[in-house]
Parts: C-alpha cells; structure tokens; sequence
C-alpha cells in the first residue's frame, strides 16, 4: 500500500511540473498538486497526466448493481460532492468463482483485482479538458466472452491513440455472465424481460454517460465509435440491433467476434430453470434473488455452466432477443437494419484458435487433429481437412487444426456478417484478414484470435504477442492509421495509412484487406475454405 501510494504521488507531482512548466492554464479543468480535475453531470473528479494526455480511471457511469438494483436496468450513479480520485481502476464486474479469485485475466482483469456489484465505472484517456476541441471519440467493449474481463487491459491503454490521432477513448466495465445476462421474465413478469440483456443495457448507459459528459474531456457527442474483439465484438453486434442504442454511436467496429444470432428467450429462460434449481428455489421471488450473497449466486452460476457443457445443452447466460431491449439477430437471417447509417469494420483472423488452447493441441498428431475436428464439424471433416491440406501445404495435423478451428468459430460467421451488413440501404462495410504472426515463442501461436487489437490501439509494446517483434511497429503505424481515420471519418482510407485502396465490401468482389507483413487489398481471398465453412456452418446461400 505504502508503495502503491508513492508511485502515485510521484506520477502526479511529475504531472505537475510538466503542466507548470508549459504554462498551462485553460477553463474548465485544472493542474492541482492533486493532478488535473474535470466536471461530470454527477460531480469532479481527479485524474493523472502522463506524455501530455489525461487519464481518468474508475468514474461512475451508473449506480451500484447490488441489493435492490440488481437484475434490474442500470441507474444514473448518486452525484457527490468535492473532488472525487479517478487514480485508478475500479472493480470489474464479479466473475471468478468464489474461491478462485485473484487470477489473471488476458481480456483486463489484473492480479488481485477487486470485484463487485458496484462496477459500472468507466475510464477515459483524453489529450485535453474542455479546450473547445471536438475530437473522436471509441468506446471499447471488453472482451471474454459475455462472461469475464474488464476495461482495464494495458492493451487498451488511450494514451498512443490520444497522440497519434487526437482520439479520446473510454474504456467500460459492466456487468457480466449471471448477473448480466439471466432471463427472469418468467419469475418477474413484464417488468424483468430485459434481465437478459442488463450487460448490454449497461454498455447504453455508458453510451448515454458519453453523449451528456464527453465534450467537458475534449470529445465529440456526435461522432462516437464502439469497438470490441471478441466477446466485446458480440456487444458491438448486439448494440447494432438495440432501438435504445440508435443514435448513440455512429460507427462500429467488429473484430473477431460477429454474433448472427443471440439467444431465444425460451432458451434463456430454460437456463434460468437450471440455475433455480442449484440455487435450490422452487418458487423464486424476484426478492429471493436479489437477497442472495453474491458468492452463493456465482457458485450456482459456475455450475449451471458446468452441467449445459457436460449435457451439451447450448450456451447461456448471454443476450437474449426479448422483444424489448433486442428486438432481433444482429445479423440473421438478414442484418438488423436498426442503425443502418453506421459503417462497420469487421475482421477475423487465421489463428484464432491458438488462444487459451490447451497444450496437446499443438502437438496433435493425424487421428487427434481429425478427432478433435470431428467434435466441430461432424461428417464434415474429411472433405474439410482435404480441402485445407490442398490450400495449405506441409501444413502438420496442429496447423490444420488450427486453420479449420479459426474459420469455423470466427471466419465463417463473419465473412456472413459482413455480408449481410453490406445489402443496399446500409452505410458502407468493411472487411480485413488478419494474417501477420506473432514470433512468440517460435512462432506457436500464429495469428492468434486478440492479435490485432495491439495494433489498432498504437500498443504493440504492451502485448507479449508483439512486444520485440522487429517489423510490428511499422505495421502498427499502418493499421492504427487506418482506425484512426475510421474513427474520424467512417472510412479506413488515409494517405497516412500507406495502405493500399480499401473499398467498401460488396457481395460480389468481396473486397478484403489482408494484413501481414505487408498488407495487400485482396477480392475474396479465402473463397474455397469460406464456401467450405458456410456449408459446415449451413450458412450457404
């Protein structure tokens, strides 16, 4: 602690000098011994400088989800008086079991983070306070699924954007997995049919907290972008379907992760039934549940889990379509045309699956690569694995895993998605492939599925799949040009990028930007093992 409190007073007092030193004096913030001050609708709070950018952690967007606020639609936070310390992350939202906590996370979550109810907070990196700029403005969904993480990922770190592109990011947490995302519309009635939904009506809420905030820390209301990877990029895919999103954002970004469909209520509310039954209430009150020790609900969650992947009974505890909060698919059987006007990027890579694979699959031999294949794709392997051996040859059993695993849990959906998204009437899409490997450890993990974000956000230092790669900053200059002139304008193409021409996707050239080592515009550029895919996904036609 003691250590913890000096770095602290040496980050501000350093802050203070250089502000000082500058003579920096403008309305609306100031440089105090204490760091630089902003107003919010709720109250001031305190925040650091580092490099000439802002940085503000842990301010609430929202009121505690605990006690009676639970499972119920997120709350304005209560305003305060005198200065409030955004020094720090806040809790992230409850997520490991009870008595595993303290892990680290890859998708935000630090050793030791704390968690709780209390953890609709969200952080800001801005290259000014109230100095009459208008400057971009990305909210990052975070990823691990619908189920873990925090905005809090080194990764995800504003301050190189901020520099390079006058761009000013917000980085959210919000509630996940059973807290977040279970239907109790069947316990509660009319007034719970969006408990399915909370996770994503907190990130709104964030939204909102955006739209009436941000131009006091140097943002643009008007033109803001949502961007995630993964299960954030299923949030991104889910705010595109929401009416109580529309307007609120005004471009997107879809990286590894597009969701064509979301749960059915009945689905949702035939988890809920097994989570009321380790919860041991045979007739649940709303009451009932929001009485229940947060360790005790997150015990019957982890094993509700436990028991649909053991009985192979699908997925839960995610966004469920209720009619109300989500009103349709994102993109099935046709893109949602609920914020039509947005343009979108959406990308895969050719390595997801390297990420968090357990160590025997990249050892796998002939028998184990087709049986691990086989629990995908059915009696679809062997033509897949042929088809993958031609296009791909001196591959091993693990590089064909890999490839074939990649495309069938992220490829195949979204090169659908993104061509769902780009029927007539829609703002223009965007696609690109994700070729470049990391040289971690010789090369193991290839494009693995979160590769890319270090490059969008200018961090190529801070991810241990890129840091000491000779040739990753110079990639990272283009791709995080690109983003920035995405951010900007809604379209990739800058002279800054030095990348080739980027077009707007269309069904019949599929125009793709491959990024490898030096990125090429390519028309369908994976079309055989896509065809593939779809009909093993039945995504054909």
């Amino acid at each position: 602690m003691h250590f913890e409190r000096s770095r602290r007073d040496f980050i501000l007092q350093s802050s203070l000098v250089a502000a000082l030193s500058a003579g920096v004096i403008r309305s609306g913030w100031s440089q105090t011994s204490s760091g630089v001050e902003a107003e919010t609708a709720f109250g001031r709070v305190r925040g650091t400088e580092a490099r000439g950018i802002k940085v503000f952690k842990g301010i609430p967007y929202g009121a505690s989800t605990a006690g009676k606020n639970r499972f119920m639609p997120p709350l304005n936070p209560s305003a305060w008086t005198g200065v409030r310390d955004a020094l720090d992350y806040g809790a992230r939202a409850p997520q490991q079991q009870p008595r595993a906590r303290g892990a680290a996370d890859e998708q935000g979550a630090t050793p030791g983070q704390v968690e709780s109810e209390d953890c609709l907070l969200l952080n800001v990196w801005t290259p000014g306070i109230a100095d009459g700029r208008k400057r971009p403005v990305i909210m990052w969904c975070h990823g691990g699924g619908f189920n873990t993480g925090s905005g809090a990922a080194p990764v995800n770190d504003g301050t190189n954007l901020g520099l390079r592109g006058d761009i000013v990011t917000v980085t959210t947490n919000h509630r996940l997995n059973v807290l977040g995302y279970t239907y109790l519309g069947e316990i509660g009635g009319h007034d719970f049919e969006q408990s399915a939904a909370l996770g994503v009506l907190d990130l709104v809420q964030a939204l909102k907290w955006i739209r009436d905030n941000i131009e006091r820390f140097g943002g643009d209301p008007g033109n803001v972008t949502i961007i995630g990877q993964s299960g954030g990029a299923q949030k991104v895919s889910t705010l595109l379907t929401m009416p109580s999103a529309k307007g609120l954002f005004h471009r997107a970004v879809v990286m590894s992760g597009a969701a064509l469909q979301l749960l059915e209520r009945d689905a949702a509310a035939r988890v809920t039934r097994e989570l009321m039954a380790e919860l041991g209430l045979a007739k649940p009150t709303i009451a009932d549940l929001q009485s229940v020790p947060v360790d005790r609900l997150m015990g019957a969650y982890f094993a509700t889990v436990a028991k649909l992947n053991a009985q192979r009974l699908g997925r839960g505890f995610a966004p469920a379509v209720d009619g109300t909060a989500i009103t349709q698919h994102p993109f099935h059987p046709a893109a949602s045309r609920v914020s039509p006007d947005v343009p979108v990027i959406f990308s895969h890579t050719s390595g997801e699956a390297t990420f968090r694979a357990d160590e025997r699959l990249f050892t796998l031999d002939e028998a184990g690569m087709r049986n691990e294949l086989r629990a995908r794709v059915g009696d679809k392997v062997d033509p897949l694995v042929a088809l993958y051996r031609k296009l791909y040859p001196g591959s091993t059993p693990a590089d064909l895993y890999f490839l074939i695993a990649s495309d069938h849990q992220y490829g195949g959906g979204t090169m659908k998605a993104v061509e769902r998204r780009s029927a007539p009437g829609f703002a223009p899409a965007y696609l690109y492939y994700w070729t470049w490997q990391s040289p971690l450890e010789g090369g193991k993990y290839r494009a693995q599925h979160t590769i890319d974000i270090a490059f969008a956000f200018d961090n190529v230092r801070a991810s241990r799949l890129t840091s000491g790669a000779p040739d990753a900053q110079a990639l990272a200059d283009q791709v995080s040009e690109a983003f920035i002139a995405f951010f900007r304008t809604g379209d990739p193409n800058t002279p800054k990028s030095k990348l080739p021409a980027w077009p707007r996707f269309d069904a019949a050239s599929r125009p793709t930007m491959v990024f490898s080592r030096t990125p090429a515009l390519r028309n369908d550029p994976v079309r055989e093992q896509r065809l593939a895919m779809w009909d093993a996904l039945g995504l054909a036609g």
